[in-house]
């Protein structure tokens, strides 16, 4: 006898088993409302942040987000943060995300980097590379470099995006 089967939900239920939840200081962690404020406060005033913007439904994301954990798992002195950008509305509702995988880099309150990737942990490696190596005076100095740097600082820092989550819900 052959059952009736919803695709969808398959594919939700897979990838909802297949998603890593950590518990903070692990280097990888998949935002949730539950943990904003300990992420929060993990994010000491210098630590780098490297976000990747994704939605559940996309199939890209799915098969990115492995990669993406291994690469965390590589580093762990970095915040690498999944964050489904439908769930988590509350939090990045208001970011410009237009293709998947969208990558936010920041160190500290600096956003250094907020663009889509290829659902490659090899490109986000050397993009994650390429700032770190700068300084944070080069890293300032880049932030207000152009009009849409000067708009991710106002925009896309994800501990403003936090607070201001934390600030909401209280």
């Amino acid at each position: 006898m052959v059952a009736d089967i919803d695709i969808s939900k398959l594919q939700y239920r897979s990838f909802d088993i297949a998603r890593p939840r950590y518990a903070i200081p692990m280097p990888g962690i998949t935002l949730e409302p539950d943990n904003y404020k300990t992420l929060l406060e993990s994010l000491n005033d210098d630590s780098w942040i490297v976000a990747c913007l994704c939605a559940r439904w996309c199939g890209a994301c799915r098969e990115y987000q492995p990669g993406f954990t291994e690469l965390a798992g590589h580093h762990p002195d970095v915040h690498f943060v999944w964050i489904d950008i439908e769930d988590q509305a509350d939090v990045v509702g208001d970011l410009d995300v237009d293709n998947f995988p969208t990558l936010l880099i920041q160190r500290g309150d600096i956003v250094t980097f907020f663009s889509p990737v290829q659902p490659d942990p090899k490109q986000a490696e050397r993009l994650y590379q390429a700032q770190s190596e700068q300084s944070v005076e080069e890293l300032k100095k880049a932030a207000f470099s152009n009009a849409e740097r000067a708009e991710w600082q106002e925009n896309c820092n994800l501990r403003k995006l936090l607070r201001n989550a934390i600030d909401f819900e209280e």
